[in-house]
């Protein structure tokens, strides 16, 4: 089965990486009404969790990064699901939750970097609503979390 998304993000120089497997009581994806639900990923660049707190120790273009590596693992787990990121209709919604100091506001700059990969993956069908909010601590202390909503189609 070809993967032209797939084939999109590694010829943006891309790499998807192996589905990670819940660390706690839940599942990765749930398919339900043509609407895949992403639980919330990490972001792991060379295979190391990226940890710390935007406005203290973790800056906005490292933020940026970590939100590239979740929607990354995000389309990892799109793919174990479904067989075929070709399968994507349109992404529908991210939730973009960033590790932050109390006077960091730039959680919607953070996010962008999930954001901008997934339109530059799907074209149109990757422009997406969006929350982009700042939390004072995060599962293993990461810096950043996302989840999203894919609209797909049935196999």
């Amino acid at each position: 089965m070809t993967d032209s998304v797939a084939e999109t993000l590694a010829a943006l120089g891309h790499t998807l990486p192996q589905a990670a497997a819940p660390v706690a009581a839940y599942v990765p994806t749930v398919l339900a009404g043509g609407l895949l639900h992403v639980s919330g990923q990490l972001p792991f660049v060379d295979g190391a969790l990226v940890t710390g707190r935007l406005g203290e120790d973790v800056t906005v273009e490292q933020g940026t990064r970590a939100a590239q590596a979740c929607a990354l693992m995000l389309l990892a787990q799109v793919k174990a699901a479904l067989g075929s990121l070709d399968r994507v209709e349109r992404v529908v919604k991210l939730g973009a939750f960033v590790n932050s100091a109390a006077h960091f506001t730039d959680q919607p700059k953070v996010a962008n970097g999930a954001s901008e990969l997934l339109v530059a993956a799907f074209g149109e069908a990757g422009r997406h609503a969006r929350s982009a909010v700042g939390v004072p601590v995060l599962p293993l202390g990461a810096a950043v979390e996302i989840d999203a909503i894919f609209a797909v189609r049935t196999a």
